[in-house]
Protein backbone atom coordinates (compact mmCIF):
# COMPACT_ATOMS: atom_id res chain seq x y z
CA UNK A 1 0.00 0.00 0.00
CA UNK A 2 1.56 3.37 -0.81
CA UNK A 3 1.75 6.47 1.62
CA UNK A 4 -0.33 9.27 1.69
CA UNK A 5 2.43 12.48 2.29
CA UNK A 6 0.37 15.76 3.54
CA UNK A 7 1.03 18.67 1.40
CA UNK A 8 3.38 21.53 2.82
CA UNK A 9 0.48 23.77 2.08
CA UNK A 10 -1.56 22.15 4.55
CA UNK A 11 0.79 23.66 7.42
CA UNK A 12 0.12 27.13 6.62
CA UNK A 13 -3.85 26.98 6.07
CA UNK A 14 -3.47 24.95 9.97
CA UNK A 15 -1.82 28.64 11.31
CA UNK A 16 -3.93 30.98 9.72
CA UNK A 17 -6.94 28.27 11.20
CA UNK A 18 -5.65 28.75 15.04
CA UNK A 19 -6.84 31.34 17.17
CA UNK A 20 -5.52 34.57 18.26
CA UNK A 21 -3.57 34.53 21.14
CA UNK A 22 -3.33 37.48 23.42
CA UNK A 23 -0.22 38.92 24.22
CA UNK A 24 0.67 38.39 28.14
CA UNK A 25 1.55 41.75 30.31
CA UNK A 26 3.30 41.50 33.65
CA UNK A 27 0.57 41.93 36.41
CA UNK A 28 3.41 43.91 38.23
CA UNK A 29 4.46 45.77 36.18
CA UNK A 30 0.93 46.92 34.92
CA UNK A 31 -0.16 47.85 38.37
CA UNK A 32 3.15 49.64 39.22
CA UNK A 33 4.64 46.98 42.22
CA UNK A 34 8.28 47.52 42.94
CA UNK A 35 8.64 44.68 45.31
CA UNK A 36 6.00 41.31 45.90
CA UNK A 37 5.22 41.19 49.15
CA UNK A 38 4.71 37.98 51.23
CA UNK A 39 2.14 39.10 53.33
CA UNK A 40 -0.25 40.51 49.94
CA UNK A 41 -1.86 36.66 50.20
CA UNK A 42 -4.77 37.53 46.99
CA UNK A 43 -1.65 37.78 44.93
CA UNK A 44 0.15 35.00 45.96
CA UNK A 45 -2.78 32.51 45.73
CA UNK A 46 -3.79 33.90 42.17
CA UNK A 47 -0.39 32.53 41.15
CA UNK A 48 -0.43 28.96 42.82
CA UNK A 49 -2.24 25.80 40.77
CA UNK A 50 -4.43 23.85 43.77
CA UNK A 51 -1.67 21.81 44.20
CA UNK A 52 0.31 24.69 45.89
CA UNK A 53 3.04 24.71 42.75
CA UNK A 54 3.90 28.32 41.41
CA UNK A 55 2.45 29.26 38.18
CA UNK A 56 5.26 29.33 35.46
CA UNK A 57 5.80 32.34 33.84
CA UNK A 58 5.39 31.55 30.46
CA UNK A 59 1.84 31.14 31.24
CA UNK A 60 1.26 34.03 33.69
CA UNK A 61 3.19 36.55 31.68
CA UNK A 62 5.43 37.54 34.65
CA UNK A 63 8.58 38.99 34.50
CA UNK A 64 11.65 37.29 35.53
CA UNK A 65 12.36 39.44 37.92
CA UNK A 66 8.92 39.32 39.79
CA UNK A 67 8.69 35.63 39.31
CA UNK A 68 11.71 35.26 41.52
CA UNK A 69 10.47 37.87 43.97
CA UNK A 70 6.88 35.83 43.79
CA UNK A 71 8.90 32.94 44.95
CA UNK A 72 10.52 33.76 47.36
CA UNK A 73 7.46 35.55 48.79
CA UNK A 74 5.73 32.00 48.13
CA UNK A 75 8.33 30.44 50.29
CA UNK A 76 7.96 33.03 52.89
CA UNK A 77 4.51 33.09 53.43
CA UNK A 78 4.21 29.34 53.22
CA UNK A 79 7.14 29.24 56.10
CA UNK A 80 5.00 31.43 58.42
CA UNK A 81 2.03 29.67 57.50
CA UNK A 82 -0.06 32.29 55.50
CA UNK A 83 -0.40 29.89 52.77
CA UNK A 84 -0.72 26.45 52.80
CA UNK A 85 1.74 23.73 51.17
CA UNK A 86 -0.96 22.31 49.42
CA UNK A 87 -4.77 22.61 49.52
CA UNK A 88 -5.14 18.51 49.88
CA UNK A 89 -3.96 18.99 53.61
Amino acid sequence: MARVFKKKDDKKNNASRQLFKRRKFCRFTAEKIAEVDYKDINILKEMITENGKLIPARITGTKTRYQRQLSVAVKRARFLALLPYTDLH
